[in-house]
């Protein structure tokens, strides 16, 4: 396992920071879900909302906007009648394929520990 040494404080906020950044970002528990849901394909919103199993679409709404500030999101418009917003995922979105896979496999390794095997340490 690996471990963080941190030899001072200044280090330790060098390494404190950027984590929160990423948190805030990421926080709640619909945004990895909705990014995770943009990968697969580009969606409209009600596609969103339904595939998003639980969130309202005030929610949903709301998300997409941080998302898309944070540039993790496109919102595109399509002029057609009536007109058409699609949502996809950015290049930069993208970026966050490896952290999710990784936050998806000790989800599962945690579950099988507390779930499965909860007598080991």
């Amino acid at each position: 396992m690996e471990t963080i040494t941190v030899p001072d404080t200044g280090m330790c906020i060098t390494h404190i920071l950027p984590i929160r950044d990423a948190l805030d970002i990421l926080s709640g528990k619909w945004k990895i879900p909705i990014i995770v849901a943009l990968c697969v394909h580009k969606r409209r919103f009600k596609e969103l909302h339904r595939d998003v199993t639980g969130i309202t679409a005030k929610m949903l709404s709301k998300e997409l906007k941080e998302l898309e500030v944070n540039k993790l999101v496109k919102r595109t418009v399509h002029e057609t009648s009536p007109v058409t917003v699609e949502y996809s995922i950015t290049e930069y979105g993208h970026s966050l394929a490896p952290v999710i896979r990784e936050l998806r496999d000790w989800g599962l390794k945690h579950r099988d520990k507390i779930i499965y095997h909860p007598e080991e340490a």
